[in-house]
């Protein structure tokens, strides 16, 4: 029997086969992209939902509102004491895979708001997490509208400061776009994000007063951009990360110069917000634990724990000299996040070094949802006199009535153990 000789294709019909499966490859990845969609969009229209059905307005007894200089400063009026609510960290994923989380971290944020009832928020980096194998999404917009709507349902005052995660590499919107979403007044009239000088490095260096009646400024509250990553390290996958950098630094202090001027020739005391922690605080931690946990000439300790697994601090790869910079101008303490089981305290050369409490419910994994310890807030009370205090306080604490039934959490693996140090489930 005649052996069945294959019939070879033509270089047409090789092509049209090329082109089928392509065609096919391509109306597969559509679909696909079309389901993702389509559910992304239910999963925030439930979290839309909780915000509206879920969430009310603060209710204070007299609320300060800003006024906007002719220099384009907000400012705040009082001769009592001043309340900023330091948030951080609160990693929105915006997505199908996280709407739950989502929730989770909106109501803790509403929570704490809601008890402290602040007279401004200043959220030091984070609020979106647009990592799509956790959150099921690129679009970064979502997530922050979704804090936006939160806030503006709060009906309080808030700023912040972008951290690494607001806008990826793989996001799909920049900062740009982020910050003008936010700085739209007719959609958020509580947002006093300053999108800042366009000769400055980073999106979002900005200046907010507060003054007493008779107008001297009592402090000066400071939000610089810390950017993202550096020496190609582009996914933040190395863990390079950026700093606050030399021309901020400059129009940082030029700006303490137009205030002492504007302060009658007195050099206002001022505090400074951003996300990725200065090289100082790693410093001041080796010094302190060097000396045995105890206080130095140079350190001394105010509260919290350094908990990241091997007590890692991740501070910016580069220093360029902030840190002096406040030394000589008169900024009292700086507050960060970046870094979600840190939460320490330490004064260091006349500079108060803090880690905010975070939120997150969903960069850390599943188990940071029953990880209470270290999720929570900051107060920072600043005194007509100029001092302040800063304090931690916990979300899972009575303290906090819970918008919405909060989660209960084991926290009998979440206390300190004997080095001071805490039970870190995500240690190697």
């Amino acid at each position: 029997m005649a052996k069945k000789q294959k019939v070879k294709k033509t270089p047409k019909q090789k092509f049209m086969v090329f082109l089928k499966v392509l065609m096919w490859i391509v109306i597969a990845i559509a679909a696909i992209a079309a389901i993702v969609a389509i559910v992304n969009t239910v999963s925030i229209k439930s979290n839309r939902a909780f915000i509206e059905n879920s969430i009310t307005e603060v209710k204070y007894e007299k609320q300060l509102e800003p006024t906007l200089d002719d220099k384009g400063r907000y400012t705040f009026v009082t001769d009592e004491d001043f309340k900023v609510l330091q948030i951080t960290d609160v990693h929105i994923g915006g997505g199908m895979l996280s709407s739950d989380n989502d929730n989770m971290a909106l109501n803790a944020v509403a929570a704490m708001i809601t008890a402290e009832k602040p007279d401004l928020v200043i959220v030091t980096g984070d609020v979106a997490y647009p990592v799509p194998y956790q959150a099921g999404t690129f679009n970064n917009k979502r997530s922050a509208k979704l804090f936006a709507d939160l806030m503006e349902k709060l009906g309080v005052y808030w700023c912040l400061g972008f951290g690494n995660h607001d806008t990826e590499i793989y996001s799909y919107f920049s900062r740009d776009s982020i910050a003008a979403m936010y700085q739209d007044k007719d959609s958020y009239p509580h947002c006093l994000l300053q999108s800042g000088p366009e000769d400055v490095d980073g999106v979002g260096n900005y200046v907010i007063n507060v003054k007493n009646t008779a107008g001297g400024i009592v402090q000066s509250l400071f939000v610089f951009d810390s950017h993202s990553y550096v020496d190609g390290d582009y996914f933040g996958i190395k863990w390079k990360y950026d700093c606050v950098h030399k021309n901020q630094i400059e129009w940082y202090k030029n700006t303490v110069k137009e205030l002492t001027e504007e302060n009658g020739g007195v050099q206002p005391k001022s505090l400074a917000f951003f996300h990725i922690p200065p090289q100082e605080m790693r410093d001041a931690f080796k010094e302190y634990t060097d000396a045995g946990n105890k206080d130095t000439d140079d350190v001394k300790y105010v509260y919290g724990v350094i908990a990241e697994g091997g007590q890692i601090i991740c501070a910016g790869n580069y220093n360029y000299g902030l840190i002096d910079a406040f030394r000589e101008n008169g900024t009292q303490g700086a507050f960060f996040g970046h870094d979600h089981l840190n939460n320490m305290s330490l004064d260091y050369k006349g500079v108060r070094l803090t880690y905010g409490y975070s939120i997150d419910y969903l960069a850390y994994g599943s188990a940071i949802t029953k990880f209470g310890r270290q999720r929570g807030c900051t107060p920072i009370t600043i005194h007509p006199d100029g001092t302040f205090e800063n304090v931690q306080e916990n979300y899972y604490q009575d303290k906090y009535v819970s918008v919405n039934e909060k989660e209960s959490v084991d926290l009998e693996h979440d206390m300190a153990d004997e080095t001071g140090g805490v039970n870190n489930p995500f240690a190697e």
